[in-house]
């Protein structure tokens, strides 16, 4: 009698890799092995370890879903981009070296800038987007570096502490509780952890993020596919402002804004936020 394999989560799935021009990403995958994949998509800094398992088990409940670190991040060899354009090339190449024809994408701050950039040059490639604490291009407060961004990084970095407690969450008392049970949650895998973003991955992605800001903004309306916009409702990071202007310059777009939650919303809402990205994957007529 044939065992059934137990399920590929996010605290055991393992480190795997994928060639790409020479260059070695690594990546896990979590959940079915058919159906159109939800390729997830990283924030500043993050590596694979920094994804909460409470999202990714949640959507691999139903859904094959795929992570990967970043050109010269995490266990990814290589530099890092310093364009956001160079980084969605790098995310396109990877999809396509996993032999992926067409693929949902989730993608979280720096992430949701990445996912915009790839759906606008490989529009077929590209099914349905979930973009969570993200703005546009050029967009009022997108891509400003601020001084208490920059310290809390930098503290983290040389304390080696996660600065995403004081970040991603409120300052509140559900805030505080809901950053303490995240930061919990994101150390649940006791095996095969990668390694830490450098100091210069760390540069490379602020000047990544600082030219985002300053370009010109792109045509959101040319984006004709179904998308799921989510914030919290006082994000210090992205302003949650251009989750608002995100939802309204997208034609095909629904807005979810989580209150009493920071950058981090969907991850201290996890369990509302998997259940309306599972809605929204699964329904046939765009937003929900």
């Amino acid at each position: 009698m044939n065992q059934q394999a137990p399920p590929k989560t996010a605290n055991t799935s393992p480190t795997l890799s994928v060639d790409v021009d020479g260059k070695r990403f690594a990546y896990r995958e979590f959940g079915p092995s058919t159906g159109v994949p939800v390729v997830f998509l990283h924030h500043f800094t993050a590596v694979l370890d920094d994804w909460d398992p409470r999202v990714i088990d949640g959507i691999a409940s139903e859904r094959r879903v795929i992570t990967f670190d970043n050109r010269g991040i995490g266990a990814s060899e290589g530099h890092t981009p310093t364009t956001v354009a160079a980084m969605a090339d790098d995310a396109i190449a990877i999809i396509r070296a996993l032999g992926l024809e067409q693929v949902d994408l989730m993608g979280f701050s720096l992430g949701g800038f990445i996912a915009q950039v790839i759906v606008t040059q490989q529009p077929a490639l590209v099914r349905r987007i979930v973009l969570a604490g993200t703005g546009g291009a050029g967009g009022d407060g997108v891509g400003n570096i601020t001084v208490k961004l920059l310290g809390d990084t930098v503290h983290g970095l040389l304390t080696r502490t996660d600065p995403k407690r004081y970040l991603f969450f409120t300052r509140t008392a559900n805030g505080k509780a809901a950053a303490t049970a995240y930061m919990d949650r994101l150390t649940e895998r006791t095996h095969d952890r990668v390694t830490r973003t450098s100091p210069r991955g760390v540069a490379a992605q602020i000047l990544a993020i600082r030219r985002w800001g300053a370009q010109d903004p792109m045509d959101l309306g040319s984006i004709e596919h179904p998308v799921l916009v989510a914030n919290g409702e006082d994000d210090r990071m992205l302003p949650t402002r251009a989750s608002f202007d995100l939802a309204h310059r997208l034609p095909n777009a629904s807005l979810r804004i989580y209150p009493d939650a920071g950058h981090g919303g969907v991850f201290q809402h996890h369990k509302q936020f998997v259940e309306e990205v599972l809605k929204f994957l699964r329904s046939p007529y765009g937003p929900i």
